[in-house]
């Protein structure tokens, strides 16, 4: 099926169209929940949830822009409101002034798997970590990111710093850099 098929089987409530949907997808709204999420039970559950608001909400895509991208941003809505939930930036660290990586620690960094980076940011608290997979992976400005958050520019801003300065911590004690 092409990805057009998909979305007229999908509006029409076809179950193969579904399925076939979810297949195609599944597994990278998965990493999208992830990223947001440790547990992988709880990650989990987030795709279902995202699905089940995909195939509801899939007569509101209009054609604009990758279907993709749009679906990414239902999953990355559904982990915000499970997050939202649980007030993610209460766990958050203290942290005292700006700090920025040096050309050193980036070039490590760019060493490093993709999977070693993940496991490193799944290590950061939950609050850190949304921050940090909006702006920086997901590329929401900071103005975005507070108005998704419910919180301000400024924390946001903050947030992402001390994140950095925490996955930065991280990766020294786990020796990557």
């Amino acid at each position: 099926m092409t990805e057009q098929e998909i979305i007229e089987g999908c509006r029409k409530g076809n179950a193969s169209a579904r399925r076939e949907l979810y297949e195609r997808y599944g597994g990278a709204m998965y990493g999208v929940c992830r990223r947001y999420v440790k547990d992988p039970a709880t990650a989990e559950d987030l795709l279902h949830d995202g699905f089940i608001t995909l195939y509801t909400k899939i007569g509101e895509f209009r054609g604009e822009g990758s279907f993709e991208g749009w679906c990414r941003r239902i999953f990355v809505n559904t982990a915000l409101g499970y997050l939202r939930k649980r007030n993610p930036l209460s766990e958050s660290d203290q942290i005292e002034g700006m700090y920025s990586l040096s050309d050193r620690q980036v070039t490590a960094v760019e060493k490093m798997s993709a999977d070693e980076l993940l496991e490193c940011i799944g290590e950061l608290p939950e609050g850190y970590r949304t921050i940090l997979n909006l702006y920086a992976v997901e590329g929401y400005s900071h103005k975005e990111v507070a108005e998704m958050m419910g919180i301000s520019e400024n924390t946001s801003r903050s947030q992402y710093s001390r994140a950095r300065v925490k996955l930065t911590e991280i990766m020294k004690n786990k020796e990557l850099i």
